[in-house]
Parts: structure tokens; C-alpha cells; sequence
């Protein structure tokens, strides 16, 4: 039974691609949509994984912070 472990997916839109982005790992991938990005992601975390095995089995603190506008649209 392979053990398998929760990563989190940061998304952003880049023109008219999707680039997904693993913290944990440090994986980046894109795609065309939102699910192509993060199953491309996936892969590419797996692959990475099967190279460079975590040692820190922590899990990765998300937040969200707010800055001020310095700039007028």
C-alpha cells in the first residue's frame, strides 16, 4: 500500500495559462485550465518526490495578508 500525502496548490492565472505551485516542495507546473494546472502539478510533484524524498513530515502553515494600495488604477 503506498502511503500518500496532502500538498497544498497555490494558483494564479498567467495570460491564458494557469501556473500551480506546490510550498511544500517547491514544484511548479501549468496548465490550460485550473484542473490541467494542478494535475500537472501532481505529476510533477511525484516525479520530484521520487528523486528528493521529504525529510520534515510537518505540514505548511497558509495565511493571507493585506497591504495597502500605493498606486491609483
Amino acid at each position: 500500500m503506498t502511503n500518500s500525502k496532502v500538498f497544498t496548490a497555490v494558483l494564479h492565472k498567467e495570460d491564458d495559462m494557469y501556473v500551480a505551485e506546490c510550498p511544500e516542495v517547491g514544484t511548479i507546473s501549468q496548465g490550460n485550465t485550473i484542473e490541467e494546472a494542478v494535475s500537472n502539478l501532481k505529476e510533477a510533484t511525484e516525479l520530484y518526490l521520487e528523486e528528493f524524498p521529504l525529510e520534515n513530515n510537518t505540514k505548511a502553515l497558509i495565511t493571507t495578508f493585506e497591504v495597502a494600495s500605493l498606486a491609483e488604477a
